[in-house]
C-alpha cells in the first residue's frame, strides 16, 4: 500500500495539484487585494460608505463603554457581496486557465501523423512500369 501510494505521489498529477493549489491560494490573496482595495471603494462610492460595512440591521445593538456594538443582529451584505466578487473573479481566472491548457494538450494531440509512406495507387503504378521494363 506504501509502495502504491509513493507511486501515485510521484506521478505528475498529485504535483501539478499541490502545485495549483499554492499558486491557487496566493491569487486569492491578489483578488481579495483588488476587490477590498480598488472595487469596493468604487462601490462604495455609490452608497456612500465603506461597501464591506454595508448591512441591514435586524435588531439593534447596545453600545458598551468601549464603542463596540453588542448584541446586534445584521445581515453582512457587503462583506458577502465582496466574497463573492472574489469567487467570480477567481473562477473566472481559473476557467482561462484551465481553457488555455486544454487548447495546449489539444494543440499536441493533433500533431500530423508522419506520412505513411507511398500509397496503395503508387505501388501498383511502379509495379506496372516495373512489368513494362
Amino acid at each position: 500500500m506504501l509502495k502504491e501510494f509513493k507511486e501515485f505521489a510521484m506521478k505528475g498529477s498529485l504535483i501539478d495539484i499541490a502545485v495549483g493549489f499554492v499558486m491557487g491560494a496566493a491569487f486569492k490573496e491578489v483578488v481579495t487585494a483588488f476587490t477590498g482595495g480598488i472595487v469596493s471603494p468604487l462601490i462604495g462610492l455609490i452608497f456612500n460608505s465603506d461597501f464591506k460595512d454595508l448591512k441591514y440591521v435586524i435588531r439593534e445593538g447596545v453600545a458598551n463603554a468601549e464603542g463596540v456594538m453588542e448584541g446586534e443582529v445584521a445581515v453582512l451584505w457587503g462583506a458577502f457581496t465582496t466574497h463573492l466578487i472574489d469567487f467570480i473573479i477567481i473562477a473566472f481566472v481559473m476557467f482561462m486557465v484551465v481553457k488555455a491548457v486544454n487548447k495546449m494538450k489539444k494543440a499536441k494531440e493533433e500533431a500530423p501523423a508522419p506520412p505513411a509512406g507511398p500509397s496503395d495507387n503508387d505501388l501498383l503504378l511502379q509495379i506496372r512500369d516495373l512489368l513494362k521494363k
